[in-house]
């Protein structure tokens, strides 16, 4: 695949724009499943619940056992809980922006761990949020 920007030919390899759009994916994911899976539309809450497996499965589960009760669900904490998520979901983009400043090369348990910490604090202020209805009946 090439790509020609103000006449520069830009050689991009196969297997390289293969993993930047999964990884487009797993960073946009979390943030569209809620939109997709209240969408209304056939397919799209398909598409959230797959999204939701790969990346918050552990807090659907969570949010299954306790219907969001327990004291880490962080929307319980209204305003303050939100700063929390907002912060811990900073995590990922730090750890890229760590790499780009060269404070660490890549390894995939540091990526793992930061996207990790972000996904949970997705997961532990959205979900009772977004499930609340599925959980009560």
């Amino acid at each position: 695949m090439q790509l020609t920007i103000s006449n520069k030919r830009i050689q991009i390899k196969p297997v390289s724009f293969i993993a930047d759009f999964l990884l487009t994916g797993m960073v946009i994911g979390p943030i569209a499943a809620p939109f997709l899976a209240v969408s209304g539309l056939p397919i799209l809450p398909t598409i959230a619940n797959i999204i939701y497996f790969m990346g918050l499965f552990a807090t659907r589960i969570l949010n299954i056992t306790d219907k969001g009760k327990s004291f880490y669900w962080l929307h319980q904490y209204g305003w303050n809980g939100a700063a929390l998520a907002s912060i811990l979901m900073m995590a990922y983009p730090l750890e890229m922006a760590a790499q780009i400043l060269g404070w660490w090369s890549f390894q995939n348990s540091v990526v793992t761990f930061f996207g990790l910490i972000t996904g949970l604090a997705w997961g532990l202020f959205t979900m009772p949020i977004l499930h609340s209805k599925q959980t009560d009946n």
